[in-house]
């Protein structure tokens, strides 16, 4: 009987020994864990975040005003650059393993806003995404020609340079502001490309159907499409997506009304 006594002692001070070691591991986490039933504040938005990200949230045209602050901690913290350098070095990754042809005509496909770009300084003032987009003031921004690089897409890109991949950005933004758009690209740090897409005035239909046309002419000029990052799922959805995609940082879920977290995905 002693015996069994002792073991459950034993047993009991292991338990509560790890217990309090993974509790202390993980304390940061939580405050938003709810564990208590208690109502937890930016649980709600987490949730909109993944709802988002996984694509099973479409259609909303703002960030729910209760998560403006969530966004605005989320961006303007350690936490997104955290997640975009994570993406850069399974990119990177994958780049180096491939087996390059070495003519020339192996491209990596880069889109421009809240994935080379970063509009940060701008929804920084208009409510981290909680506003409805106002395309006169954003283009308005756009013409200022001041938006930074988003760090880890910069080194991503050079990297990509010395392996011998040639950039070709695929924007949205309309053909009339190629050049503002070209200058501010050099400006941060993007040198050089192979081609600069932007949208012509007439090109109808969605997104994905632009994107798709694009780089279906790019594949059809006789070049290999190695990769293809962007921040919303229009920029690797549809055809002709290349071998890899990577779906861009939560920066548009804030910015276009949001900002993504570059995450990947194989087309």
């Amino acid at each position: 009987m002693g015996e069994i006594v002792l073991l459950c002692l034993f047993l009991f001070a292991c338990s509560v020994h790890l217990s309090q070691g993974i509790s202390h591991e993980i304390h940061l986490l939580r405050p938003r864990h709810g564990s208590g039933g208690h109502h937890v504040p930016g649980l709600s938005c987490l949730s909109w975040r993944l709802g988002v990200e996984a694509h099973n949230i479409i259609g909303w045209s703002t960030v729910p005003q209760v998560c403006e602050s969530y966004m605005g901690h989320y961006m303007l913290g350690r936490q997104y650059r955290k997640d975009s350098r994570a993406v850069a070095y399974e990119a990177l990754a994958y780049a180096q393993g491939l087996k390059l042809a070495g003519d020339g005509k192996d491209i990596w496909v880069f889109d421009v806003d809240e994935t080379s770009l970063s509009n940060l300084p701008y929804y920084a003032n208009h409510g981290f995404g909680s506003e409805v987009f106002n395309s006169t003031q954003f283009n308005n921004w756009v013409y200022e020609g001041k938006a930074p690089a988003l760090p880890e897409s910069l080194q991503l890109y050079k990297k990509l340079l010395n392996l011998g991949i040639k950039a070709v950005f695929v924007t949205g933004r309309s053909e009339a502001q190629r050049n503002i758009t070209a200058a501010n690209l050099k400006k941060v740090g993007y040198h050089t490309w192979e081609k600069l897409i932007l949208k012509g005035s007439w090109v109808t239909g969605t997104a994905v159907v632009y994107k798709s046309n694009e780089r279906k002419k790019l594949e059809k000029s006789g070049y290999r499409i190695i990769g293809n990052i962007g921040d919303q799922w229009s920029d690797i959805l549809g055809t002709n997506t290349a071998r890899s995609c990577f779906y861009g940082l939560f920066q548009k879920w804030v910015l276009q009304s949001v900002l993504k977290k570059k995450t990947w995905r194989v087309c």
